[in-house]
């Protein structure tokens, strides 16, 4: 058990290293990089495919029914 131990606190301890070392290095992330284009561009796509579906496609929506639907008369229960 103390093997184990001894070697898990030691792969532990290398990269806790590793991390520190590299976090060090001046350098831009992915995010801070391509972050904002890639939203902007995956906003305009989302955009351009939903005004694609809510003009072009024909579908009958079915918003509302108000002023389409007229109730059935009422009926006396028969005594």
């Amino acid at each position: 058990m103390y093997r184990f131990a001894k070697a898990a606190v030691n792969a532990t301890g290398q990269a806790v290293r590793q991390v520190r070392h590299g976090s060090t290095a001046p350098r831009q992330d992915f995010h801070s990089k391509y972050g904002t284009a890639l939203l902007l561009g995956g906003a305009a796509f989302c955009g351009s495919v939903w005004a694609y579906v809510l003009t072009q496609t024909g579908i009958t929506w079915n918003l509302s029914p108000v002023g389409r639907v007229m109730p059935k008369p009422w009926r006396q229960a028969d005594e």
